[in-house]
């Protein structure tokens, strides 16, 4: 829908002040308001990740012999080799609005279709690691008999969380790409530059959590 509005306002006729004579906003203007929606949304998003980060942290306080276990039991080659995928997508995003600036629609479409896919590869990495955690005893249930399901309630509500932001992206990238190849950028990309900052904000995110959750 952001995409609609903005090819709409620029599609009306301005005036000499850059508003056309039914008082509608220019592109620019229009362009502006998208993205401060769009930072609102994410700071709304922070709230929530932040209180699913504290009540790990405190976790970690108080029972940090637990922490400590899981981590001696668990490898991070799987989640590290996961983590530059997901930054490398970010790098993929980027070329992709870089390339729709330049008027390279072809090039913005290969460039999320890269990003998109390394979403998809994110996603079953994490789920590879879900699995094997389960295999350990790590799973949301409480169990009084062993003390790692305390860390699997603090552990997959934060990256689970990510983990449906991801496939989300994955879904924009998808629509991005569609409507990039109808040529609904050619003229304002600003369709692209949302769905950026929302990728951006998610790889920001998991640099986070993997610093608290699994190098700390």
């Amino acid at each position: 829908m952001a995409e609609i509005t903005a090819d709409h306002v620029h599609a009306v006729a301005h005036d000499d002040h850059g508003h056309d004579d039914h008082g509608h906003m220019t592109v620019e203007e229009n362009n502006e308001n998208m993205k401060l929606g769009m930072w609102l949304y994410l700071a709304s998003e922070i709230v929530i990740f932040s209180i699913m980060i504290v009540g790990y942290i405190l976790f970690r306080v108080n029972e940090p012999d637990v922490v400590t276990e899981v981590h001696h039991s668990l490898g991070i080659g799987l989640v590290t080799i996961n983590t530059f995928i997901l930054l490398a997508s970010s790098y993929f995003m980027v070329m992709g609005i870089r390339a729709m600036q330049k008027g390279g629609r072809q090039g913005m479409i290969r460039w999320i279709g890269a990003t998109a896919l390394g979403g998809v590869v994110f996603v079953c990495g994490q789920y590879i690691e879900y699995s094997e955690l389960a295999h350990l005893g790590i799973t949301l249930g409480y169990d009084s008999a062993t003390a790692w399901s305390t860390f699997g309630m603090r552990f997959y509500a934060p990256t689970a969380f990510h983990g449906a932001h991801v496939i989300i992206g994955v879904i924009w990238a998808l629509v991005v790409m569609k409507r990039g190849s109808e040529g609904r950028y050619d003229k304002n990309p600003i369709g692209i530059e949302m769905f950026g900052l929302y990728w951006h904000f998610v790889d920001v995110v998991w640099i986070m959590l993997f610093t608290l959750i699994y190098l700390v």
